[in-house]
């Protein structure tokens, strides 16, 4: 005996079996390569793997980029590579990647998904009021989106900060938001940050041991 679906039902079964396919799919086909994102990335250790290493001018510590946000950093790395972030060394490695590179390296780069605490480390400024919206109390984000800022360098946090202000980086959101933060205030809210329980590391503890200490 054959079985038949109302009419209705068959239609609606159709269009869900249409819909479900192809993101089943698309996520096992587009899944970022960590594996593959480890080898891409040996040139990016000469410059983050180095915990005390500085850009030349303006001189600042280069990021922490062990443990952080995958999807933050696949997007910096897009904007190196389109100008939107001004870095002539990051725009030259940057711009020879395809996003599938870029994700597979931020994927590798991330390792396990962090995770905020939401208790954050002393009393915050009132000048981070600005800030923890989308960083979080505690500096870790509330979205893949923002980068986390808990124990990243502070002069890093306040040259990002600087540049936001400046336009030199250019986030329509940011650029409103630094817009706001006196000079005077910019040290006092990356020390704060900076000083936060992180799951960031220099990659190269990465490249040693696999993941962050």
């Amino acid at each position: 005996m054959k079985f038949r679906l109302p009419g209705f039902m068959a239609v609606q079964f159709v269009l869900l079996a249409s819909f479900l396919s192809p993101i089943s799919l698309v996520s096992a086909e587009d899944a970022p390569d960590a594996a593959r994102g480890k080898t891409l990335a040996y040139t990016c250790h000469g410059c983050h793997g180095i915990e005390s290493y500085k850009n030349v001018y303006p001189t600042y510590s280069v990021p922490k980029l062990g443990g952080q946000h995958a999807k933050y950093l696949a997007d910096a790395m897009r904007e190196y590579a389109t100008g939107d972030r001004a870095h002539a060394t990051m725009h030259a490695q940057a711009s020879t990647l395809s996003e599938q590179d870029r994700a597979a390296i931020a994927a590798y780069f991330q390792g396990e998904p962090p995770r905020a605490s939401g208790t954050p480390v002393g009393t915050p400024p009132s000048s981070t009021a600005l800030c923890v919206t989308c960083h979080g109390n505690d500096g870790v984000g509330i979205s893949p989106d923002y980068p986390i800022l808990a124990g990243q360098h502070h002069d890093y946090i306040e040259q990002a900060l600087r540049d936001y202000k400046s336009g030199k980086r250019k986030n329509p959101i940011m650029f409103g938001i630094a817009a706001q933060v006196k000079d005077e205030d910019i040290r006092e809210i990356a020390a704060f940050f900076a000083n936060q329980k992180s799951p960031l590391c220099a990659t190269d503890s990465i490249r040693k041991h696999g993941k962050c200490d």
